[in-house]
């Protein structure tokens, strides 16, 4: 009985190993993930797409990112952070506005720039929304027949505006298995909206770089260019001595930490990020 209990221990320690090298392991789903607390959340490329776009709107409109946790917690229950054009009755769009209820025209709404930009101009309107229960603000602006609905997307929600929003160093990672190269102004296009007047984005055929005097606004362009790779793959990224590259069949951890500032000519003090396309 020892010798059959000391190879059965033998073999599963071997499979533990075998698994860890194994170069058929399944590779993770194409999609963004971040990890904040130690707990991580997953999301496909077209909702993090969307999730960027949600919180750059907040960013762009100065508010905290409190307001983009309700918005995506809201996003996640309606619509999936999908930008269907179908839903209840005449409802559209990531948050489901409905035309018939004065939120815009549909095709107003399927902008998620615009629909965004409606969610928030509801919620600040609404008393102690930020001090409420996520769960609660976000019902007083959707009136939902599904009230408490939002509560389950509430911790995903907090995580990802923690990370776009810049609050979150080093806690996104994105898989895209694509080989089409796409547009690094098309990759720049949510982070530049988002941070217009707070960063400095320029790109070339192969990358985008970003500075700015908050490092918290770099961190926030690189995971919203990050997070929209659906548009371009790629291929790594870096803020400071921090870096991160991609991996075909696994989420990529950050190494690193973010480095000394660097110092453009005629600016104030600077934090720089980039972000590469694949070649």
């Amino acid at each position: 009985m020892v010798a059959v209990l000391l190879l059965g221990v033998l073999g599963y320690g071997g499979w533990k190993v075998w698994r860890s090298v194994d170069p058929f392991t399944t590779p993770v789903s194409e999609g963004c993930q971040v990890t904040v607390s130690g707990q991580s959340y997953t999301l496909d490329l077209e909702q993090s797409g969307n999730a960027a776009i949600i919180t750059a709107e907040a960013m762009r409109r100065g508010l905290p990112p409190r307001a983009a946790s309700i918005a995506l917690a809201t996003a996640m229950q309606e619509s999936g952070l999908r930008n269907i054009d179908y839903g209840d009755r005449d409802s559209v769009g990531l948050f489901q506005q409905r035309p018939s209820q004065g939120w815009g025209t549909q095709a107003q709404i399927l902008d998620p720039w615009y629909s965004s930009g409606k969610f928030y101009a509801a919620l600040v309107k609404v008393d102690n929304w930020q001090s409420e229960d996520i769960n609660d603000a976000a019902q007083s602006v959707q009136k939902s027949g599904v009230p408490d609905g939002y509560r389950k997307h509430i911790d995903s929600a907090r995580a990802w505006a923690s990370s776009l929003s810049g609050s979150s160093p080093q806690s996104l990672s994105c898989v895209n298995r694509s080989t089409s190269k796409g547009s690094s102004d098309t990759l720049a296009k949510t982070a530049a909206k988002g941070l217009a007047g707070k960063a400095t984005i320029t790109t070339t055929t192969s990358s985008v770089t970003v500075k700015a005097t908050s490092t918290q606004t770099v961190w926030a362009a690189v995971a919203m260019i990050m997070a929209s790779n659906d548009s371009a793959p790629i291929s790594s990224a870096s803020v400071g001595n921090a870096s991160w590259n991609h991996e075909s069949k696994k989420y990529a951890v950050w190494s690193g930490v973010t480095g000394p500032s660097s110092r453009p000519s005629g600016a104030a003090t600077a934090t720089a990020g980039t972000v590469r396309l694949i070649e």
